[in-house]
């Protein structure tokens, strides 16, 4: 330095004392895949491009609001089989045994009664969707953000693959090219794609299985939220156990990756004031209905009459939609029981937008690290499908290893999330969701604090501030829980170093190798006490 003085003087040299910090990223922002209203920003174009949002509010003003979704009524014929006729929902809750049932063909036709959506006398009524579509062919994505938002969502990214129409036209390809989408993305670390439960199982099984691709092959920082096809059902639906469909279809790719929760939930994400009388594609059988339900009813007679004839004056007047809407709102049972009957079918959602926001929360209150169970759902009744304690053996624990999170029902308690485990179940390694999410934070942290040292000398001054830096950020973990151990020497361990974790032709090759050793916390998923007797002492 001595050669660079050229004036006589004093002169002043700072040194950096302390090695670069390490920021530890983001784990709870999840990217949201789907089909929206809209999706346009003050006139520039959202489609197929991942946009950030904070609130329902904030998506409502870039992607619009909820689907228009549409029902017709289908009366039930005694003279037909059962098999011209699906069978009806059941009252969703943890009492029952296995919530909505879609306007599916069951696989054994004849054996199935044909249960009505409601009565009126002794004539039965099915409530199906437009075109006789079935329960599930829908958009899910709208009301999945507003359960994410109401479990503790936040920040999330939102790729919007197309709008609505008129015929429902969710394709797999459209939502396998979002997740290419989100390639170029730093931030996203969970990936949930609501509307694959619209598709067929076989073409839904496709896009998960390409969803863990992208979160293990591709990106591997992470991590898939799914929902489970037909997963209102219970193991004994005539449609087939919708658990071990969705474990025999889904492959043994990249499982430590993602995880699966079961049953679907009956939520308050839609109120009765949210239908109206666009709820129904033909009015036509809601007025005959409405007619045999109040034929003794003079009173209610002249409103039911305009119900498909808005040209029809009660009094004098023409009521509009709006105004006739509640009038029978308040004054025909029949119409109000209609209208739940839609109101619980659209209330029925997968649970995996749920179980985003729940990551978030948990994030936010304890850390990566802690499980994310053991957790009240909020905006939900109940799961479709109670599941009792013997029956969760079946999904927690088996031998193919493709573990499923239950969402159960417990008395004085609510609904909980009572399952922390990925799909790699088998794996002492990757059983546990917070293990696996807790190394993809610590993982990517370092990792881009230490780009700061590419092309620096590989010498020993370089090792030593890398070291510095790793051990100073995984310290921090330990001491809020994140890591095991009674001292920071038993909870990790950072190695580096000619002869330690490189060799002279590492050095020659320009590889710098870094060691670290971590003992992620585990979650104590079975808690054992021990009783025993023991001989009277006094």
């Amino acid at each position: 330095m001595a050669g660079a003085y050229k004036t006589p003087g004093v002169y002043i040299v700072e040194k950096n004392a302390f090695p670069n910090s390490v920021v530890e990223v983001a784990t709870a922002v999840p990217a949201f895949i789907g089909y929206t209203e809209k999706a346009d920003n003050k006139g520039s174009p959202l489609h197929n491009k991942p946009w950030p949002i904070s609130s329902m509010a904030e998506f409502e003003s870039y992607f619009g609001g909820a689907p228009k979704d549409q029902f017709t009524i289908v009366p039930i014929d005694d003279k037909k089989p059962a098999s011209d006729a699906a069978p009806a929902p059941a009252e969703g809750g943890a009492e029952g045994s296995g919530g909505e049932q879609p306007a599916d063909q069951p696989a054994d036709k004849s054996a199935v009664p044909v249960l009505p959506d409601f009565k009126v006398g002794d004539k039965g009524y099915l409530i199906k969707r437009k075109d006789n579509k079935l329960d599930t062919e829908r958009y899910y994505l709208y009301r999945s953000m507003q359960l994410f938002f109401a479990n503790g969502g936040a920040r999330c990214y939102i790729v919007s693959v197309g709008t609505y129409s008129d015929i429902l036209d969710i394709q797999p390809k459209a939502l396998t090219a979002g997740l290419k989408l989100l390639l170029k993305e730093q931030e996203p670390t969970m990936v949930v794609i609501p509307d694959t439960m619209a598709l067929k199982q076989a073409d839904g099984i496709g896009v998960q299985q390409e969803t863990l691709t992208h979160c293990g092959v591709d990106m591997k920082n992470r991590f898939a939220i799914f929902d489970i096809h037909n997963g209102f059902n219970d193991s004994t639906a005539p449609e087939g156990d919708p658990v071990a469909a969705f474990r025999n279809s889904l492959g043994t790719t990249q499982l430590k990756f993602a995880a699966a929760y079961y049953p679907w939930l009956n939520t308050v994400m839609v109120d009765t004031s949210d239908l109206s009388f666009d709820t129904f594609a033909a009015r036509t059988d809601l007025t005959n209905i409405l007619k045999d339900a109040h034929s003794n009813d003079e009173d209610i007679k002249g409103f039911v009459a305009q119900v498909a004839d808005a040209n029809r004056a009660v009094g004098g007047k023409i009521l509009s939609d709006e105004e006739l809407h509640k009038i029978l709102f308040a004054v025909s049972p029949t119409y109000v029981s209609i209208l739940s009957v839609i109101k619980r079918k659209l209330n029925l959602l997968p649970p995996a937008s749920a179980m985003a926001g729940v990551y978030t929360l948990v994030d936010n209150l304890r850390g990566v690290w802690k499980a994310p169970a053991n957790v009240s759902l909020s905006g939900v009744v109940s799961p479709t499908v109670n599941i009792s304690h013997a029956e969760q053996e079946g999904l927690n624990v088996t031998t193919a290893g493709k573990s499923i999170n239950a969402i159960r029902s417990f008395i004085g308690e609510g609904v909980l999330v009572w399952g922390a485990r990925t799909l790699d179940g088998n794996s002492l390694d990757w059983r546990y969701i917070n293990v696996r999410r807790t190394m993809i934070m610590i993982e990517e942290s370092l990792r881009l604090a230490t780009k700061a040292y590419v092309f620096e000398p590989n010498v020993s001054g370089t090792w030593v501030t890398i070291k510095g830096m790793a051990n100073n950020f995984l310290t921090s973990v330990w001491k809020r829980g994140g890591l095991a151990g009674a001292s920071p020497e038993d909870a990790f361990s950072v190695s580096v170093g000619l002869g330690e974790t490189m060799t002279a032709e590492d050095i020659l090759e320009g590889i710098l190798r870094v060691t670290i050793l971590v003992a992620v916390s585990r979650p104590a998923e079975f808690i054992e006490i021990t009783f025993q007797q023991q001989m009277q002492k006094s």
